[in-house]
């Protein structure tokens, strides 16, 4: 059977060992402190962060944290990502490596910019 869907992201963080529990919690409050206006929910099931769309996501795994930024912001830090196993929109940050907390943080508020600078439809 298919876990419920999270009803918000203290549920999603409650579902996993307390290590990883602080992983997310230092995404979370990373990404909230670079995007403080951003309104947090679950989408695809996992937390994401939302200004005037979706900003990112981020999510748990067996061994890292995911960590979705959309294509753009992969290609705007491809340098400092490069370290790191990705996708066209998505890197993981293993469990065995410090979260580059900074970088998040970089991003995000790139995302912030880009967001804020679409039209509202």
């Amino acid at each position: 059977m298919a876990k419920k869907t999270p009803k918000d992201i203290d549920d999603y963080v409650g579902r996993f060992p307390s290590e990883v529990q602080q992983l997310l919690e230092n995404m979370r409050l990373t990404i909230k402190k670079a995007a403080p206006k951003a309104e947090e929910t679950i989408s695809y099931s996992i937390p994401a962060f939302r200004l005037n769309g979706i900003l990112v996501w981020f999510a748990a795994f067996k061994n890292h944290i995911g960590f979705y930024p959309g294509a753009e912001a992969m290609r705007v830090f491809k340098k400092e990502l490069s370290a790191y196993k990705g996708a066209k929109g998505s890197v993981q940050f293993p469990f065995d490596q410090p979260l580059p907390l900074a970088l998040v943080s970089r991003i995000v508020k790139f995302r912030v910019k880009q967001n804020l600078g679409k039209k509202k439809h």
